[in-house]
């Protein structure tokens, strides 16, 4: 399975950090799945636990919810007063427990976490649309690192979830509300599946702004075939999907780059040899470079990730030759979060947070003006 394998690449960045935080042996795989790979068999959660996505208690962010992270703004930076857009925002890992396969619900510390990318994230599209995302019951950091057969029946339960939640997403906004799709992580892997199975041939394509799948290798020619649109070619493009993974130099990518390379596309093609989509966040065009006066606003985030400061200019962008996004030397800021090899995954949102809002405008003029 290509996403289990992708993530098990992730997953495993993110463990050797924390590994180095607490002092442990970073080279020991079988610590790494001692630590998060749950020792209990997958069972599926009951269907009395399942979320009721007609309720507002499903959601994360939803335009009616009094508490939504993803209204997150800064100084000088308005939210959209009357958006035409509905944004469906499928968020990242936040459960890192082995206690089970699939997060529950009210799990105070995925939750908090939630909170924290949602208003990293989904924020960027609230100058623009209505952000609705769903609490789902993702898979546990742990099934990124067993690659066996509980962690595929736990990863497809999530999806299962994010599949339900967009069918009630629909039935609650307009018949002919435009849309745009994003998500991160865990959630971009779903987001894919999610277009190819309810978008890619379907009414509905006609009325997608764009699709963000941030943070995932997706080919040109044996995944985006599959996803019912195009990727993106050019700034205020709509009907597009845009993909970036964003590493620091000097840069180590080999190792996703060998996951890609071994695992087929949503098409059952093999990766290897095809080329992975990069649309520079700071241009909106595929493999492009920028300076850093083009980057209209990173976040960086405070000491206690409390809050964040929109600093313009801070790096540069440029798609390599693999399709891999690099951002020049490691700025400042973010230290406590990179990943090993310059992996500034955490931050594919954060670093180009006032482009990616400028973008997602500027595609959906496009589109409601047709």
């Amino acid at each position: 399975m290509p996403a289990r394998r992708f993530l098990y690449v992730i997953a495993g960045l993110i463990v050797l950090t924390l590994a180095a935080a607490f002092g442990w042996n970073i080279f020991q795989d079988r610590l790494m799945r001692t630590a998060f790979v749950p020792s209990v068999p997958f069972t599926a959660p009951s269907d009395a636990g399942a979320p009721d996505y007609a309720a507002a208690s499903a959601w994360l962010a939803r335009p009616d919810l009094p508490d939504d992270p993803s209204r997150f703004t800064v100084a000088g930076i308005a939210r959209a007063a009357r958006p035409e857009v509905a944004v469906f925002y499928v968020p990242p890992t936040s459960y890192m427990k082995r206690d089970r396969w699939n997060a529950p619900l009210d799990d105070a510390d995925a939750n908090q976490r939630l909170g924290l990318f949602a208003s990293s994230q989904a924020s960027a599209f609230n100058g623009m649309g209505a952000v609705w995302a769903p609490r789902y019951r993702q898979a546990t950091l742990g099934a990124f690192l067993a690659g066996n057969a509980d962690a595929a029946a736990a990863i497809d339960f999530a999806y299962r979830d994010v599949a339900r939640a967009f069918d009630a997403f629909l039935a609650q906004i307009p018949a002919s509300r435009p849309i745009l799709l994003a998500g991160h992580s865990q959630g971009s892997l779903h987001l894919m599946r999610l277009m190819a199975e309810k978008v890619a041939g379907k009414p509905v394509a006609k009325r997608i702004v764009a699709a963000y799948v941030i943070g995932w290798p997706v080919s040109e020619t044996v995944d985006i075939p599959a996803m019912g649109l195009p990727g993106c070619t050019g700034p205020g493009q709509a009907g597009c999907v845009l993909s970036w993974q964003s590493y620091a130099e000097p840069a180590d990518t080999h190792g996703v780059q060998a996951v890609y390379d071994a695992t087929p596309g949503l098409t059952g093609a093999p990766r290897k040899g095809t080329p992975m989509l990069c649309v520079n966040p700071l241009t909106g065009a595929p493999g492009t470079a920028a300076l850093p006066g083009a980057n209209r606003g990173a976040l960086v985030p405070d000491a206690e990730l409390k809050g964040a400061e929109l600093k313009p200019a801070l790096v540069p962008a440029r798609c390599d030759a693999s399709g891999f996004l690099l951002i020049g030397a490691a700025p400042e800021g973010y230290s406590g979060y990179v990943l090993p090899g310059g992996n500034f995954h955490v931050f594919d949102y954060a670093l180009f947070w006032a482009n990616i809002r400028a973008d997602a405008e500027a595609r959906a003029r496009t589109f409601l003006g047709r």
